[in-house]
């Protein structure tokens, strides 16, 4: 096969998928494989590094053979990997020192509430309010609301630092490595040359400041993280080196890293102001360009760096909720759901759900109602309740919460988005896309591929290797399947359901607390 090819590949929470595109970007093969999740304790997520290795490499391989080509006929590799799970290993031997502590994992939450509550973290939130009072300066008004999160990699970093005896030795000796999925996996590609990660995973960590654009100085001299750790920032386009020749068969150039959401903004071709895509995949996940200016929230959404290209520093703001095909994923384990598939069809076979509220808070509720001790739960389920009102019921508090976030982000920023465009595996399901449009009152487009995350990296790769020459190039190439137009009818009519929606979910906020340290 003539051709450019180049490789994207996306380690996500649930999957990982490699697609060969060619100058088209049509995707001419593909790889898909599970992760395995591992839940050693209550709040403990991780992942085995070697089994993900392995997995790894059986998608890279898979993608060249669907595609009969040879690694030698790729001019590049780029990767997309999920934010914020990360692992340590020793710089001299290359060995890990635990497995891979995932985003989702909560077992550093008594560390979150400590330092949440301490006097020094008051004092640092009500000095940056008075610097923010005189110089309106937003970095200073996101430091007067600055609080850790589970989902950020601080609280576990610590975690790990004070409970692996061995990581706290090699810290201490400087021999230790931190890095998310992308640092290691380019660890491993590379055969140990390169430590290095991108500006928007690094941004997504909680201690990275995206305002001055390097590592904070909070890291070390607040956290105590030492800075001989952390991997070197570098630009997504970046020449991070060549896989070594051993493990695809070709040494192949990769010329891209970048963290999933950021790459799933640019997959969907968000390269303007205003900008807006949701990702509904394991959680979703809403981000906003913002040009060059950080959004600086007090609602709980965070400033974070979507790519710098070229010196040029691309912001986006993000508002998550972290349980969305999680749950679909779970309705099927209960044996509601014969396949993700049939959830739209049960939910159109009614007419609404019968009165049944679903609050979807597996991990608690994120911005702006920020209360991670909220639980999951049914409210109005009565004898006359079918199999489809819990269904339906489910696949509208997906809808819901991303109304939150978007109305939320409209209340903080005078940001007007004529469109938002969806990916990821939920975005299949025409009866979320539908109703997204109608609360919203948006346009809503939906590509003709869910797996924009790897896109993104693909078409970042291409870029840095010559394939596309702009991103003008890549607007024309964007290919997109469905619009769903706002039906104002439809929003009316939910008007009293979200009003009883949003009452239900007052009775699930502060439920219980989460797995306490140990």
């Amino acid at each position: 096969m003539d051709g450019l090819f180049v490789a994207a590949l996306d380690v996500g929470t649930t999957t990982i998928r490699c697609h060969i595109l060619d100058e088209t970007t049509s995707v001419v093969g593909t790889a898909v494989r599970q992760v395995e999740l591992l839940y050693p304790e209550p709040g403990y997520v991780e992942i085995d590094p070697e089994t993900l290795w392995d997995a790894v490499l059986g998608v890279l391989k898979g993608a060249l053979t669907d595609a009969g080509l040879s690694a030698a006929q790729l001019v590049a590799l780029g990767i997309s990997s999920q934010r914020c799970t990360f692992i340590t290993w020793d710089r001299e031997t290359g060995q890990p020192f635990h497995n891979f502590i995932t985003w989702k994992d909560v077992r550093a939450d008594s560390i979150v509430r400590q330092w949440n509550d301490s006097f020094s973290m008051k004092a640092m939130r009500f000095g940056a309010r008075l610097l923010y009072t005189v110089s309106r300066s937003r970095r200073y008004l996101a430091a007067s609301v600055l609080r850790l999160m589970n989902t950020q990699v601080t609280p576990r970093l610590l975690w790990a630092l004070e409970r692996v005896p061995a990581l706290r030795q090699a810290a201490s000796a400087g021999r230790a490595l931190y890095g998310g999925v992308d640092s290691w996996l380019l660890w491993r590609l590379t055969a140990g040359a390169a430590h290095l990660t991108d500006h928007s995973a690094a941004a997504a960590t909680g201690f990275f400041d995206p305002f001055i654009v390097q590592w904070s100085s909070l890291a070390e001299g607040y956290f105590g993280i030492p800075a001989a750790m952390l991997p070197r920032v570098c630009e997504a386009t970046a020449d991070f080196g060549c896989t070594a020749p051993d493990i695809l068969g070709a040494a192949v150039p990769i010329r891209c890293l970048i963290a999933d959401q950021a790459a799933s903004t640019f997959g969907s071709c968000c390269f303007s102001r205003g900008d807006a895509k949701v990702t509904l995949g394991t959680g979703t996940f809403l981000n906003v360009n913002t040009g060059q200016t950080p959004h600086a929230s007090v609602a709980g959404l965070y400033p974070l760096i979507g790519w710098k290209l070229d010196d040029e520093i691309t912001y986006i703001v993000e508002g998550a909720s972290n349980d969305t095909g999680s749950l679909i994923n779970w309705a099927q384990t209960v044996g509601w759901l014969k396949s993700p598939e049939e959830s739209e069809q049960l939910a159109t076979s009614v007419k609404d759900s019968g009165g049944v509220f679903f609050i979807p808070a597996f991990s608690g509720l994120q911005a702006p109602v920020n209360n991670p001790q909220a639980t999951a739960g049914f409210l109005g389920v009565t004898p006359q309740t079918e199999r489809a009102h819990i269904v339906r019921a489910i696949l509208e508090s997906l809808v819901f919460r991303v109304l939150q976030l978007y109305e939320a982000l409209k209340e903080e920023a005078n940001y007007t988005c004529t469109s938002i465009r969806i990916d990821g595996g939920v975005s299949q399901n025409t009866f979320v896309a539908q109703l997204l449009a109608d609360l919203t009152g948006v346009k809503v487009e939906r590509s003709t591929t869910a797996d924009t995350s790897a896109l993104g990296a693909g078409f970042l790769a291409g870029l840095a290797a010559g394939v596309w020459k702009s991103k003008n190039d890549l607007c024309k190439l964007r290919k997109v399947r469905d619009v769903f137009e706002p039906r104002q009818e439809v929003r009316r009519r939910y008007e009293s359901t979200l009003a009883r929606w949003r009452d239900a979910m007052e009775r699930f906020l502060d439920w219980y607390p989460l797995p306490s340290n140990k």
